[in-house]
């Protein structure tokens, strides 16, 4: 070393101005080092240069784009408006990696909105700020060598280019401001079909009364849902999908995913509703002129499947903002035209009932008069979906330019005054019009007729429909209003344009919804829908798809049948939105924080529940199905986990966080003896040993903790494996040299609280007599160092061993070591040897279901009973549930009966079933000649006469009873359980600094050699098993 201090040498490269050359740690005293020799400590970056992306016009600029090769530059291109109609290529803060920050040439980032997107969306790109390790880590070190959070980053080129086209695109998109967009939508949805043809009828079987009754109930519903779905909305960028989007991001996919399908569906049934009431007007215009060409029904079938036809080619087509001005200026006319016209009486109108104001008529209205089966409850439902048109706006965010601040506040303007003018229509037509009429201008009073009714007080006489077959009146004709106003053909204009808004309404709301569900992919198989087409990615599909919904429910042709059917389901997203609000406000996370402030949980949870009390009221089976067809889409969701592409931070996680740690901190200050399993579980890389993790798994699931831990040197990858394999686990991992040192970490710092792991679980060594004793040292010291720590420990041990990260191809579900190479270039796969294949059928054996068996249970040390605890846990479990449990125990030959009613007694108290107790007189007698004399050589002349494995002759000698033990266990094993599906059995124990490592290792060997799948238990001698005596 020269001693020179490292530098920042820029480059001759007429490249960029701005260039980050290599650092050399030092030079040659002439300094002409060959560059290939110099070790780099930074890469080279080139800021966006003027031969990067060349002119202007050569990157597709516009014609109105200045290009200044000159100016400081970042990674990236951004547009801004200079005001003079210009815009120029400059620095913006939209590169990801690298930028001049406080003009300094600089990895590091200064704050920016786009960093902190969610997702994609309209308003910007999502982009990455530079990681901790990029910014941290050695300047020697690649910082892309582990590659990048979101995947391969694009060049500066491509992430310019892409920019633009993002500009371009986004430029020719028709976006819709907060009075095109949201208030001249919601007016005409809500001054809807039920206004003009359902009123008149609701207040001649409610009355005045009640059906100002219903229409309260309706705006508290309404107002109750619209101060919700502000602070929703005002909560963060809503794109596409209305009120699915509101509550998928805040409840989560499982109800978002549910109530978009039924909201969507209700969306497209409204079609139907406002079609048909549409075609009812025209039926009736028809036979007024007896013009009909069936009947009354097939007729309104008829016209309703050509309007229908008509309507999809204007959505399609798309219509002017200027026309639904025309329609919503036709509609106000119509309504003033009804009011002026109930100050008009003529003689002509007073046999069809309509008599001018009339203090006896109010009178006689005030009250119901409920006829053909009708109640309150079931007008409400009629009514309702006059009032669903509070979501037009949000339905179609996606093509909203304003902010939600502005979107809420024209949905809050659409609703007063609309639902303030809906109080208007009630008073006039209860004090106008009588219930029934004859229409027949002969139907005087006589002296001899005794008539007590309103009718009768103004010199008519209709007891005669009584009997029925009148068609004037409140409750015989749906066409009233055009009766009572000043100029009949104006109301048939409001009504066809009131029905056509809502229904072309409804037409685009229900795709809109539907194809944002499809974009996040929840349900498979409803993709093909997400397409869209066009500048304004219009849902064609979609279209078709709300077309055929529509059409079916068109051929019902009953107005007073469709609308329960969707008040039922639009009261059921009510419901959702508002409990959504109230769940995200309990949750108290620091997500939830709507601008809009003038809401509260309680009053939304009120509204939710008055949504779920009304749905029961007007029709409990239909509830109860939409009930459950939400509870069934919710339990798919939750089972299938739509994946990480759909994980948007819901209340529903932030609720479950704070309950968790709640729940935590209450099990901290119990006192009293922990008598959970819970495991922490080196398994190295999950995948690597896929029969110990699903072992543990089997008797840990839903009632104990278990940790998948790792002790590893590089690499940073995100677990994949245990989800896919839906095992039930946390990983964690530790970076040390070794795995007691990164054991030792992981005991002692893994956990909160009292979940915290009580047992260690291993794998057997295998390979130890193979391999550097050094390691087998590290093994057993890990072991003790468990033991030390008051932990229990699990060593798990098939025949043919359970690592099988080095197999080809085993890798690609996780992060495992990358397999060796196939010996031939030009093989893509390497043929696995019979080993292998043995290895990897023995590696999911516990993945089936292990069928009618046994495990086999040697409780030979008394360990606190964790050796019986995992054999009862496995039999409660599914997979291992046919298997009977055997024990096995230590005893005399003379009291081989006492022993084993002892050891029943002692079950029974338990409550552990068992099939059978062994009581074993014969443990300590000595093993077979020929087998004590093979341990003896084998002692003697292979593992004592090497040096690292330490063991003496004294050593041997003084352990002769054990290692004796040890074999003669064995044979037993071979005896009892050799057709056990699994054997549990006691580990024994080996005093610390007293028994060496590699003796220790022999007895484990000698003891599990050859025989079924084996767990050898040791607890930590506190009790695990109790009863009350």
């Amino acid at each position: 070393m020269s001693g020179q201090k490292p530098s920042l040498k820029s480059g001759g490269s007429p490249q960029s101005r701005f260039q980050v050359d290599v650092v050399t740690e030092a030079s040659s005293a002439d300094g002409c080092k060959p560059p290939e020799e110099a070790r780099g400590r930074s890469r080279v970056v080139g800021f966006l240069d003027a031969g990067a992306l060349g002119s202007a016009m050569d990157i597709g600029l516009p014609p109105d784009v200045s290009y200044d090769p000159d100016a400081a530059r970042s990674d990236s291109v951004s547009l801004h408006s200079t005001g003079t109609g210009h815009t120029h290529v400059s620095d913006s803060h939209s590169n990801t990696y690298y930028m001049r920050t406080f003009g300094h040439n600089t990895i590091d980032a200064v704050p920016n909105i786009d960093f902190y997107r969610h997702t994609a969306a309209t308003l910007g790109e999502k982009l990455t700020r530079p990681s901790l390790s990029e910014l941290h880590d050695e300047l020697d070190k690649d910082p892309f060598e582990d590659g990048l959070a979101n995947g391969e980053e694009p060049s500066v080129a491509e992430e310019a280019a892409a920019a633009l086209r993002a500009k371009e695109a986004k430029g020719g998109t028709i976006k819709f401001g907060w009075v095109k967009g949201v208030l001249i939508r919601c007016m005409l949805n809500i001054w809807g079909v039920m206004l003009f043809i359902r009123m008149s009828w609701i207040v001649g079987q409610a009355g005045i009364g009640l059906t100002i009754a219903i229409i309260l109930m309706a705006t508290v519903v309404t107002t109750i849902t619209g101060l919700s779905t502000s602070a929703i909305a005002t909560n963060g960028f809503v794109r596409g999908g209305g009120a699915y989007y509101l509550i998928s991001r805040s409840l989560g996919p499982e109800f978002g995913g549910s109530i978009g399908l039924i909201f969507a569906f209700a969306n497209a049934v409204a079609v139907a509703m406002y079609v048909v009431g549409f075609a009812e007007t025209v039926v009736e215009m028809l036979s007024d002129v007896d013009a009909l060409m069936t009947d009354e029904l097939n007729d309104i079938r008829i016209v309703g499947t050509l309007t229908v036809i008509l309507l999809l080619g204007i959505s399609v087509a798309g219509m002017e903002w200027e026309a639904k001005i025309v329609l919503l200026v036709i509609l106000l006319a119509a309504i003033a035209n009804y009011f002026i016209g109930s100050f008009i009486s003529t003689e002509s109108k007073e046999p069809k009932g309509f008599f001018g104001y009339q203090s006896a008529i109010f009178l006689e209205n005030l009250g119901p008069d409920f006829r053909d089966e009708e109640t309150f409850f079931s007008m409400f439902a009629i009514f309702f979906p006059a009032a669903t048109g509070i979501l037009a706006g949000a339905n179609i965010s996606g093509d909203l330019t304003v902010s939600f601040t502005r979107e809420d506040s024209a949905t809050q303007l659409a609703i007063y005054p609309v639902y303030g003018s809906k109080w208007l229509p009630p008073p006039p037509s209860g004090s106008c019009i009588v219930r029934d009429a004859t229409g027949d201008h002969n139907d005087t009073v006589s002296d001899t007729v005794n008539c007590t009714d309103a009718a009768c007080t103004l010199g008519y006489d209709f007891s005669i429909c009584k009997e029925g077959g009148c068609q004037y009146g409140l409750i015989n004709d749906f066409q009233v209003l055009g009766l009572v106003s000043g100029f009949g053909p104006l109301i048939s204009a409001g009504i066809f344009s009131a029905t056509l808004s809502s229904a072309l309404a409804s037409l685009v709301s229900a795709p809109k919804v539907f194809q944002a569900l499809c974009k996040d992919n929840i349900y498979p198989g409803l993709g093909v829908f997400a397409k869209g087409y066009g500048k304004n990615n219009e849902p064609l599909r979609g279209y078709v798809l709300t077309f055929c919904i529509g059409l079916a429910f068109i051929l019902i042709a009953e107005l007073n049948i469709i609308a329960p059917i969707i008040s039922n389901f639009f009261l059921a997203s009510y419901a959702l939105i508002n409990f959504s609000v109230f769940h995200a406000s309990l949750a108290n996370s620091p997500g939830w924080r709507p601008s809009f402030k003038y809401f509260n949980k309680w009053v939304s949870l009120a509204g939710a529940i008055l949504c779920c009390v009304v749905m029961f009221v007007i029709n409990w089976w239909a509830a109860l199905v939409t009930l459950l067809i939400v509870l069934a889409l919710y339990i798919y969701v939750s089972y299938k986990k739509p994946g990480e592409n759909v994980n948007w931070g819901s209340s529903t996680q932030a609720l479950i966080y704070n309950q968790a740690l709640t729940h935590c901190m209450n099990l901290t200050g119990v006192e009293g003896p922990r008598q959970e399993l819970q495991c922490l579980v080196l398994a190295g890389y999950p995948n690597s040993r896929p029969a110990l993790l699903q072992l543990v798994n089997s008797f840990t699931k839903n009632v104990g903790l278990m940790v998948c831990a790792h002790v590893r040197m590089v690499g940073r990858d995100p677990p994949r494996w245990l989800n896919k394999k839906r095992i039930k686990a946390f990983y964690t991992h530790v970076f040390s040299d070794n795995l007691r040192h990164g054991a030792q970490f992981l005991m002692q710092a893994v956990g909160l609280g009292r979940l915290k792991p009580n047992t260690l679980v291993m794998g057997f060594k295998n390979n130890w007599s193979d391999g550097d004793m050094r390691e087998v040292e590290i093994y057993i010291n890990t072991i003790h160092d468990a033991f030390d720590l008051q932990y229990g420990v699990v060593i798990l041990r098939l025949r043919d061993g359970l690592d099988v990260s080095h197999i080809q191809g085993q890798g690609a579900v996780f992060f495992s070591p990358p397999p060796p190479p196939c010996p031939s270039a030009a093989d893509t796969k390497c043929p696995l040897s019979l080993t292998e294949q043995r290895l990897l059928e023995a590696s999911q054996q516990f993945k089936k279901k292990q069928g009618k068996g046994t495990i086999d249970v040697w409780w030979l040390f008394d360990d606190g009973g964790l050796t019986l605890l995992i054999p009862f846990l496995l039999t409660n479990g599914s997979k291992w549930g046919d298997c009977r449990i055997r024990v096995f125990i230590g005893g005399k030959i003379n009291r081989i009966d006492h022993d084993r009613r002892a050891m029943a007694t002692l079950l029974s108290r338990f409550r552990i079933d068992f099939s059978d107790i062994h009581v074993l007189g014969d443990i300590n007698t000595k093993p077979k000649k020929h087998k004590e004399d093979d341990m003896e050589q084998e002692a003697a002349e292979r593992l004592k006469a090497q040096e690292p494995w330490r063991i003496t002759d004294n050593e041997l000698e003084l352990y002769k009873a054990k290692n004796n033990r040890q074999i003669r266990l064995n044979e037993l094993l071979k005896e009892h359980s050799a057709a056990a599906k699994l054997i549990v059995m006691s580990m024994p124990l080996a005093r610390k600094g007293t028994v060496s490592s590699a003796l220790y290792m022999c007895w484990l060997e000698t003891l599990s050699r050859d025989v079924p799948p084996l767990l050898l238990v040791r607890g930590n001698h506190q009790s695990v098993l109790t009863f009350y005596s």
